[in-house]
Parts: C-alpha cells; structure tokens; sequence
C-alpha cells in the first residue's frame, strides 16, 4: 500500500520538520495549515521540487466537518491515510485565575479535539486495512506540571491518556499508536518567552541546547517506521534530558 501521511500543523515549526522528514521517508504528505497557507504552499513547492508527493490543506483541526474534508481530500489525492501525525496545538502561558472560559475551551478543542477529529476520520479506512500508525504530540508538560501552564498541561495529559488507551484498543488491529513529549523546542512557540528566560531552560537541560524541530520530526519518522513496529501505547520523551533525569 502506498504510505500517505497526514501531519496537522504542519505549515511551521515542528510540523513542517515532520512533513519534510517523511516526505524523504518516501510518504506522501497532505500538509495542513490554519492560518499560513503562504508557508504550506512553500513547503509543498520544495517538496514537489525535491521529486517528492504533497499537498496544502486549510483545515481548523478543531472543525470535525474541515477535517473530515481534509481527509477526504488526502485520499482523493493520495489514497487511504497510513500515517496520522497529530502536531497541531496551541499554548499560552496564564496563572490559572487569569484562564478564561473561552480559552479553555479552545486550546481543549484544538489539542485534545483536534486528535480526536482527525484519529476519527482516518480510523474507517485503517480498520478496514488493519493497518496504520498514529503519533500524537504530547509535551514535556503532559507528563508533568508546569506553573502558569495548567491548561496546556492538561490537554497533554490528555493527549498521553488517549495515546495509552486507544493503542491498547487497536492493538488486535495490528494498528499502533505512540506520542513523542517534546521539551523545549525552538519554535515560533516559544520564543515569546524571550532570551533570558530561553538561555536559563538552556541552563536546566542537561544536552545544553534547545530541541530542533529536526529533532522531533526524528523520533516521529521513528516511530512510524517498521523498526518501531513492535512498539506501541509509549511515550518517546525528546527534551535533552530537562525532566528526564
């Protein structure tokens, strides 16, 4: 069967360094963005320059009917999904009084929703293959708390109690679903913290660097290969060692 990934989120950051790496892979990728179609349309051009399959979809992961045409449309392009990768997130940083219902609301809808949209959407035909792997992105703070990050926290906590159950429930299906944790990533989402606070989290990282998207999209092409196929239902913590040891 040919290998078709989805990677939500993956316009920027660490989805993009996903997208990139299982194109190379030898995956068709379906290249999904909210906001910045001009940096998806960018990586499907360099890919398609590269001799390598993709193509740009606008869909908020939080909208079951934009997901459940993004997936449609993958699969019209493509063939069947083999490969979900569940990158799309939000986060800010709030003292908990300050969360307001609102934002609750949303960053659940998009970080735990959004899994639960696409997983759902891709799952019929993957059942029906008995076949598939599903990555989910989980965090640092998914397996442990963080001041002023109690509902990023949350969601992820989520994101690894979902990963563990749902890989039990497929694993007759012979379907495997896994997460990485990234630590501290240099991205667009973290550099708002600014240099003094990113220059201490470098301080408190044992490897003594930020993470590289590179870094992450690593240990997801990892996982989704046949080296991985007798690992399911784990966590793959990639933060240099910040809450590791």
């Amino acid at each position: 069967m040919k290998k078709v990934a989805l990677v939500t989120g993956s316009s920027r950051g660490i989805g993009r360094a996903e997208a990139y790496r299982l194109a190379h892979d030898g995956y068709a990728v379906c290249v999904n963005y909210i906001r910045r179609k001009d940096k998806a349309d960018e990586l499907v051009s360099l890919l398609a320059s590269e001799g390598l399959e993709a193509m740009a979809f606008g869909a908020d992961v939080a909208d079951r009917d934009a997901v459940d045409a993004m997936v449609r449309a993958a699969e019209d392009t493509f063939g069947p999904v083999t490969l979900l990768v569940n990158n799309a997130g939000i986060a800010r940083q709030f003292q908990f009084q300050d969360i307001t219902p609102e934002y609750w609301k949303r960053i659940f809808d998009v970080n735990l929703g959004g899994a639960y949209n696409t997983i759902q959407a891709v799952l019929p035909r993957m059942l029906h293959e008995h076949a598939g792997v599903i990555v989910n992105t989980a965090s640092i703070w998914g397996l442990h708390g963080a001041s002023c990050e109690a509902a990023y926290s949350a969601t992820k906590h989520a994101v690894v109690g979902l990963t563990k159950s749902l890989a039990a429930e497929l694993a007759p299906t012979h379907i495997r679903v896994n997460a990485v944790a990234p630590g501290i990533i240099d991205t667009d989402m973290v550099r708002p913290l600014g240099e003094e606070t990113l220059a201490e989290l470098v301080k408190r990282t044992p490897l003594d660097r930020l993470g590289r998207p590179e870094d992450i999209a690593a240990a997801v092409s990892f996982l989704a290969s046949e080296q991985a196929s007798f690992i399911t239902g784990q966590i793959l913590t990639c933060d240099g060692g910040f809450v590791s040891l």
